[in-house]
C-alpha cells in the first residue's frame, strides 16, 4: 500500500497514552467490584433487530448512526453502538433472571457509531458502564449515580455535576406525552422534516433535538415532573433523598431525557463546563420496561455508560498525573557472565516495580542514556561487584550512586525513592 491510513473517526493508542487508558480501566475495575459489580463481555456486533428494539427507532443512533452490514446469509448485523442492549439479550438468553436474584455487571469495551468526530468523539469508541437488573427500588437509582460519582472523585475530576430528572412510568407518561404534542404542534410549521417524524412517532426525542431553532422551544416546553403520579413522585423523592444523605450535590433538570427510547423514571448525566457545548461525561436511568420488550418477564433495571475518550480528553485538560506508578528500575548490563544473577533479581524486583533489562551489546554510556530516554528512576549495575555480594545502582534523579547489599536490594531501591 502505497498510503498507509486510518479511516476518519478511529485513532491508534500508543503506549505512551494507553497506560493512562489501562489505569482508568484498573480503578474503574476495582470501584465496581467492591460493589459487587462483576464483569460481562458481550459481542461486539448483534442481531440488528436488538438495537432498533431497544435503542429505539426514532433515535439518532438507530436512524442515523449504526454500522449495519449483512452476513453471507443475509442476516442484519450492527457493530454495537452502545452496551445495554446486548447485556438484557444476555440476561435474557442465559436465563439469569430465573435466578431470582439482583444482577449487577459492569463492561468495558469498544462501540461504534457513525457520526461526526470531533474532540473526545470517534466512530470507534470504549465505554465502561454498569447495569443492575432486578431491583425496582429507588436504593438501586443511588448505588448506581453513586458509583459514577466516586468514579470521577478517585480521578480528581474539577467542576462536575449531577443533572437529574424523572420520565414517569407507563401510568403517567401518557400524559405528558400528550402535553408534549399539544405543545409542538403549535409549532409544527417550524419543525424539520425529522422532527415532524419525531413529534408523530416519538414527542420526547424532540427535546433530544440538536437543532438551534428547537433551543427557545425546548426552554419553554412542559415539564416531566409536572406529570408525574404519585408512585414516581415518592420514586423520585427517594433517590433524591439518598444523594443528600451521601453529600452528592445535583440539580434538577426538566428537559433532560437522554438520547434512548428505554428510559423511564430516573435519568441523570454528570457535566462538566470543561468540554463545551457538548458537556456530559456519564449518562444513564432507569429502563423498566426493556426486558419486557424483548420479551421476558417483567424486570426492572437500571444502569450508566461513561465514554472513555472523553474522560481522557477531560483528564488532559486538568494534567492528570498517575498516581502511585511504579518506578522504572534499568538494568545495565556491564558484565555478561553475571546474566544469571540479572535475571534472578529481575524476577525479585517485577513484583515492586515496572524493569527494563538493558541490552549487553551497547555500551555502557548507551545503556545509561537509553535509562534516561525510557524514564528510569534508578539504574541497577550488573557487573563483577555481584562476586562480593554487592550492587552499585544510581538514581537518575537525584544522582547519587550507592554500593549496596545484593539482598538487600528492594530496600535500598525503596528507601532511595
Amino acid at each position: 500500500m502505497k498510503n498507509l491510513g486510518l479511516p476518519r473517526g478511529v485513532q491508534d493508542i500508543l503506549p505512551q497514552e494507553s497506560r493512562l487508558w489501562q489505569y482508568i480501566e484498573n480503578l474503574a475495575r476495582n470501584l465496581f467490584e467492591s460493589y459487587n459489580f462483576q464483569e460481562i463481555r458481550t459481542p461486539i456486533f448483534e442481531f440488528t433487530e436488538l438495537f432498533i428494539k431497544g435503542t429505539g427507532e426514532t433515535t439518532d443512533i438507530v436512524t442515523k448512526e449504526m454500522y449495519t452490514f449483512y452476513d453471507k446469509k443475509g442476516r442484519s448485523l450492527t457493530l454495537r453502538p452502545e452496551g445495554t442492549p446486548g447485556v438484557v439479550r444476555a440476561y435474557l438468553m442465559q436465563k439469569v433472571y430465573a435466578q431470582n436474584i439482583p444482577w449487577k455487571v459492569y463492561y468495558i469495551g469498544p462501540m461504534f457509531r457513525y457520526e461526526r468526530p470531533q474532540a473526545g468523539r470517534y466512530r470507534q469508541f470504549h465505554q465502561l458502564g454498569v447495569e443492575v437488573l432486578g431491583i425496582a427500588d429507588p436504593i438501586a437509582d443511588f448505588e448506581v449515580i453513586n458509583v459514577a460519582v466516586e468514579f470521577l472523585q478517585k480521578l480528581n475530576l474539577p467542576n462536575v455535576e449531577v443533572e437529574l430528572n424523572s420520565l414517569g412510568c407507563d401510568k403517567c407518561r401518557p400524559n405528558y406525552r400528550k402535553a408534549l404534542i399539544n405543545y409542538f404542534t403549535k409549532y409544527k410549521d417550524m419543525l424539520s422534516d425529522v422532527d415532524r417524524e419525531r413529534l408523530e412517532k416519538n414527542p420526547l426525542r424532540l427535546l433530544d433535538s440538536k437543532e438551534e431553532y428547537m433551543e427557545s422551544l425546548k426552554e419553554n416546553a412542559p415539564s416531566s415532573l409536572d406529570y408525574l403520579c404519585d408512585d414516581c413522585i415518592n420514586h423520585f423523592d427517594k433517590v433524591k433523598n439518598y444523594l443528600r444523605i451521601a453529600n452528592i450535590n445535583f440539580k434538577l433538570n426538566p428537559k433532560l431525557v437522554r438520547g434512548l427510547d428505554y428510559y423511564t423514571k430516573t435519568v441523570f448525566e454528570i457535566t462538566t463546563n470543561l468540554l463545551g457545548s457538548q458537556n456530559a461525561i456519564v449518562g444513564g436511568g432507569r429502563y423498566d420496561n426493556l426486558v419486557e420488550t424483548y420479551g421476558g418477564p417483567s424486570i426492572p433495571g437500571l444502569g450508566f455508560a461513561l465514554g472513555m475518550e472523553r474522560l481522557i480528553l477531560l483528564l488532559s485538560k486538568s494534567n492528570y498525573q498517575i498516581k502511585n506508578e511504579k518506578p522504572l528500575i534499568y538494568f545495565a548490563i556491564v558484565d555478561e557472565n553475571f546474566i544469571n544473577s540479572l535475571i534472578e533479581l529481575s524476577k525479585n524486583l517485577k513484583n515492586e516495580f515496572r524493569i527494563e533489562l538493558g541490552i549487553p551489546s551497547l555500551s555502557l554510556k548507551n545503556q545509561l542514556k537509553m535509562a534516561d530516554k525510557l524514564g528510569a528512576r534508578i539504574v541497577v549495575f550488573i557487573d563483577d561487584q555481584i562476586k562480593n555480594g554487592k550492587l552499585k545502582i544510581k538514581d537518575l534523579l537525584s544522582g547519587e550512586e550507592k554500593l549496596i547489599n545484593y539482598n538487600g536490594i528492594i530496600k535500598e531501591i525503596k528507601d532511595m525513592l
